[in-house]
């Protein structure tokens, strides 16, 4: 899968113990709209997916991750979209660093989305999933990204992501053809 961007965060340790995690993101659009996540501790949007379970593929991940957040439905023509490698500080487990790839995949979902299973932390996060023109979306985290001090590591990694989704999979008008 293509390397879309690969970033250390500035308080990594050069030395630090870390250890790998793999997470699957979904990508669904719908025109402009895009199934997201807010969390309202971070006040951010973040697309749906997360940790890939040891001994589960990709894909499995992918489906399984996308059911729990969003109670999605009849999950199709999923196709890779690029991988995001991440660098972060850790400061639990033994471990000072963590190595997160983020395996993001284009999907369709029926527009309706059902019951969620939530983790506990997800929930008292406030994390539920929402539609949301991905314009919006990008201007939101990038207003908590100036603005707030309590914004998550993700953040950085989902407004790139979105701004990519933009200009490769979002068709743009020719205003000259109007």
């Amino acid at each position: 899968m293509r390397l879309l961007r690969s970033t250390t965060h500035c308080d990594v340790q050069p030395n630090g113990r870390s250890f790998h995690r793999q997470a699957a993101r979904a990508i669904v659009l719908d025109g402009e709209n895009i199934l997201m996540l807010y969390t309202e501790r971070y006040h951010d949007y973040t697309l749906p997916g997360g940790g890939v379970d040891e001994g589960e593929n990709l894909v499995d991940g992918l489906i399984r991750e996308l059911i729990e957040e969003t109670g999605a439905a009849d999950i199709g023509n999923i196709k890779a979209f690029g991988r995001y490698e991440e660098y972060r500080p850790w400061y639990k487990n033994d471990f000072d660093i963590m190595h997160m790839e983020s395996f993001c995949y284009t999907c369709d979902i029926h527009s309706e989305l059902g019951e969620t299973r939530l983790e506990d932390y997800e929930v008292s996060n406030g994390m539920r999933p929402v539609w949301i023109n991905i314009h919006d979306a990008i201007s939101h985290n990038e207003h908590t990204m100036a603005n707030s001090n309590k914004k998550g590591f993700s953040i950085e990694r989902e407004t790139f992501l979105l701004k990519l989704i933009v200009k490769e999979l979002i068709p743009q008008i020719d205003v000259n053809s109007i």
